[in-house]
């Protein structure tokens, strides 16, 4: 699908919509307008939602913003159904052969033909005074087209409420203006979605993404602000349209997957072009005995591209065991298909899609009463009052009221909200015996009270498939509310958003069930996650994954596709397709999937009992049998060798020089010891503060004020930071914290005290040279891939390194060259304090 135009109209409409809307309520909420009189009960809905985002500006800008948001879902999808034929006459589309500015409800209304279904008489007549000039307007056919438009969204209401508003909603008074001119919404909603675009629902998707996207780009500039993410800002800033075919082999490896594993011999897998075969019998699964047994949720659902697809596959299951065309479309809808979001437009828009899917299928569809699952996850709170009135007599009220105010912040929390399934249960039958007996307020109560049901209906059971792309949020974005609550609730799963959706993945998915996902590999391999690799290794199976690296939404970032059992792995192996060489750029989607393809490329069969035996349990699949062997046979690095962080003064710019930078007489190069550093009454003494990429020897430029044992920067505490001081002055193999690249080991003779930024190995000096060889090989590069991904190479990383019994028997010599080499070439330079001469002076 070609998404330029979409992204330029989807961008353009969210700003010309949000300055019609603002103009709109600027208009009725003014002093003297004729809407406080006509439609009182709408304009108070309207004051009392600005003041609750704010108010005044603020407030009237959030509601604006949401109203526009609303019209742009509605005109999409008023152009769709045109498009696909779903509507009698084009609501805002042009009939055949009329002019492409005039929708086809207002031409048939200017001959007098109004659908009986939809217009009702009184406003037919209206519609006929304004067009025949009978009653007086300035603008005739534009109030016309308003009144025919509200009317068509409160008959689509009946089908569709989750789009189209009811009678009354202040939504109707603020349509935007000018929808007949040349250039105005409804003409450029015709042209950027023409009927062929409108054969694919994917459309509703891409059209989400690109509208959102300016309101996206804003929250992430926020964060080089150092602004954190609230309600208002994590739709925006977690929503990522995914791949069709991303999606494809996510359904197809869960959904398809769980079919066939309980019907080997159906032909579903023909129609699964992304579908990875088990490479070992699978024994442990669950076991579907009918179509409707089989249910999938998204708990992140957005604009329900993954459920939309889920729908193409179960229709196809349906078809295959001989249901009857025309039911399966409710069937899929009532059994199987479920989806929960924060963002309601997103929700609007998936429940949408959905019913689009089943329109496509089945004529009668929008006559019958289904409703898609599609739950948007709203925020609900109690007073005291109200939970009195709630809570059972004989329940335990810190529990229940806990249960009733659960969804206080679920337009953060979301479906990371986990709540009571035997609770629920037992004050959903409490509710139901409830009765308001006319009192306005307890009838409130008991609305609120019933969403709270519902939403813990969808977040409390269980399902046979979940399937997401979560959002993905670090925990330096999060504000101190859904900080706090990642940690309370996630402690595995807390440092990111994504990482926590794995953590409910599981526990939304019915033992032997299966969740797929994608996200950010970050949490294959680093540190923060490893609690999370443990519990997953031990309790779930890997059965694919599909390495994807860098280029999957456009961006620079890499990620990872894969699907989960919730039964432990056994003997069974997982199948691993890594799509990226090290090191590459961002590519096309097209140019990744076609890897895919490519049976042979980088292909993994891998038991994931051997990540268990790796340090920190990275999922490291691409590594040969024989590599992972060796972290369990050799002792590591910190084994080997005394490891230590050092000296951290608190004020580098106190306490360091570069040694020119300071009188020779009173530095000393050449101290063996803390005691020999006194005696010789010198201020200044080498540091190793660690520095650029540099092997074997260099980076030795730094001196710090180690006077008098080092008096000045222990007086310094607790600023300093005075570490290991045993370890001051002796020879080291050292690196550097950080590095872009690949770590660098250098050897640093005695005389030097080491930075906590200059980490280094301690021993003796013939192990520390075959250390230093060891550890700049490629043996080590390899491994630090595995234990040190990102740019830093701590201590407790390296010191994981595994180191043979026979590293000793490294030739030392080559070690000696290799030191010597790089010392001449350091010593080249004027900044090393045994430079003699420019080698171009030597020439001369």
């Amino acid at each position: 699908m070609e998404t330029a135009p979409l992204k330029s109209f989807a961008t353009w409409a969210r700003t010309e919509l949000i300055t019609q809307v603002s103009a709109r309520i600027a208009a009725v909420l003014a002093p003297a307008s004729l809407d406080r009189t006509e439609n009182p009960r709408a304009i108070r809905a309207l004051e009392a939602d600005i003041k609750k985002a704010g108010g005044d500006v603020k407030g009237k800008d959030s509601v604006a913003d949401k109203v526009a948001y609303t019209w742009f879902n509605r005109i999409i999808a008023l152009r769709f159904m045109d498009a696909n034929g779903y509507t009698n006459a084009g609501v805002v589309s042009p009939g055949a052969g009329q002019n492409v500015g005039q929708p086809e409800i207002l031409a048939d209304a200017k001959r007098g033909t109004f659908d009986p279904d939809v217009v009702n008489p009184k406003t037919a007549a209206t519609v006929t005074g304004l067009l025949d000039g009978s009653r007086p307007s300035t603008d005739p056919q534009g109030e016309a087209y308003t009144l025919l438009l509200s009317e068509h969204c409160r008959y689509w209401n009946r089908s569709m409420p989750f789009m189209f508003e009811r009678e009354g909603d202040y939504t109707e008074l603020l349509i935007p203006a000018n929808l007949l001119a040349d250039e105005s919404i409804l003409a450029r909603a015709v042209a950027t979605l023409t009927p062929e675009v409108c054969e694919d629902v994917e459309v509703i998707g891409w059209l989400y993404q690109f509208y959102i996207s300016e309101r996206k780009d804003e929250v992430f500039a926020g964060f080089k602000k150092n602004m954190k993410a609230g309600a208002a800002e994590i739709p925006a800033a977690t929503q990522l349209f995914t791949p069709h075919w991303i999606v494809r082999y996510l359904v197809e490896n869960s959904v398809g997957r769980l079919w066939m594993l309980n019907h080997p011999d159906s032909h579903l897998v023909d129609q699964m072009a992304y579908y990875i075969a088990p490479v070992d019998e699978e024994t442990e699964f669950l076991e579907l005995s009918s179509p409707e047994e089989l249910t999938v949720i998204d708990p992140a659902c957005g604009s329900g591209h993954m459920l939309t697809y889920a729908f193409d596959l179960l229709h196809a299951i349906y078809e295959e065991q001989g249901y009857n065309p025309s039911e399966i479309p409710s069937l899929i809808l009532t059994h199987n298909i479920y989806g929960t979001e924060i963002d309601p437009r997103a929700g609007a828009l998936a429940a949408f899609a959905l019913s689009m899917k089943a329109r496509a299928g089945q004529r009668a569809f929008f006559k019958k009463t289904v409703q898609p699952n599609i739950c948007v996850v709203e925020p609900v709170a109690f007073s005291p009052d109200e939970i009195d009135y709630l809570v059972t007599k004989d329940g335990d009220r810190n529990s229940e009221t806990a249960f009733w105010n659960q969804f206080e912040h679920a337009d953060t929390f979301g479906s990371l909200i986990q709540p009571d399934p035997g609770l629920t249960v037992r004050l959903a039958e409490h509710l139901a015996t409830l009765d308001d007996a006319g009192d306005i307020l307890h009838a409130d109560t008991i609305e609120r009270a019933q969403r709270v049901i519902t939403q813990a209906e969808y977040l409390g059971r269980q399902y046979s498939v979940v399937v997401a792309n979560p959002p993905y949020m670090g925990s330096k974005q999060m504000n101190a509310l859904l900080s706090q609550f990642m940690k309370d609730e996630y402690p595995t799963g807390k440092a990111d958003l994504m990482t926590a959706f794995m953590v409910r993945a599981r526990v939304l998915t019915v033992r032997c069930g299966t969740w797929a996902m994608i996200n950010l590999p970050s949490w294959m391999s680093l540190k923060s996650f490893e609690d999370l690799r443990h519990d997953l290794l031990k309790s779930q199976r890997i059965a694919s994954m599909v390495h994807l690296g860098r280029g999957i939404f456009g961006s620079d970032f890499g990620t990872v596709a894969f699907v989960i059992d919730n039964a432990p792995a056994g003997s069974a192996r997982g199948v691993y397709r890594r799509l990226f060489e090290q090191h590459v750029d961002v590519r096309p989607v097209s140019v990744i999937e076609a890897l895919f393809f490519d049976s042979t490329y980088n292909r993994y069969e891998v038991s994931q009992a051997d990540f268990a035996a790796i340090p920190g349990s990275p999922i490291v699949y691409w590594l040969s049998e024989r590599m992972r062997a060796v972290f369990t046979v050799h002792d590591p690095f910190g084994a080997v060798a005394s490891l230590a962080v050092g000296l951290q003064t608190g004020d580098n710019n106190r306490f360091l020089r570069q040694w020119w930078e300071v009188s020779g007489n009173r530095t000393a190069f050449s101290c063996t010891s803390r005691e020999d550093a006194a005696a010789s009454g010198a201020r200044w003494f080498p540091y190793n503060k660690g520095g650029e990429f540099r092997k074997w020897y260099g980076n030795q430029e730094h001196v710090v004020n180690w006077e008098d044992d080092g008096a000045e920067i222990v007086a310094f505490k607790p600023r300093s930071v005075i570490r290991n001081p045993g370890t001051y002055f002796s020879p080291s193999v050292s690196w550097s914290d950080i590095s872009s690249g690949e770590a660098a080991f250098r050897r640093y003779p005695k005389g030097f005290i080491h930075d906590s930024t200059g980490h280094s190995g301690f021993g003796q000096e013939t192990m520390l040279d075959r250390i230093a060889l060891l550890m700049n090989s490629k043996y080590v590069m390899e491994v630090m891939q595995v234990l040190a991904p990102t740019m830093h190479f701590h201590i407790g990383y390296v010191g994981l390194v595994p180191v043979a019994s026979d590293v000793k028997d490294l030739p030392g010599s080559t070690v000696d060259n290799l030191v010597e080499t790089s010392r001449a070439d350091w010593d080249l330079a004027e900044t090393s304090w045994s430079f003699e001469r420019n080698p171009l002076v030597t020439l001369a």
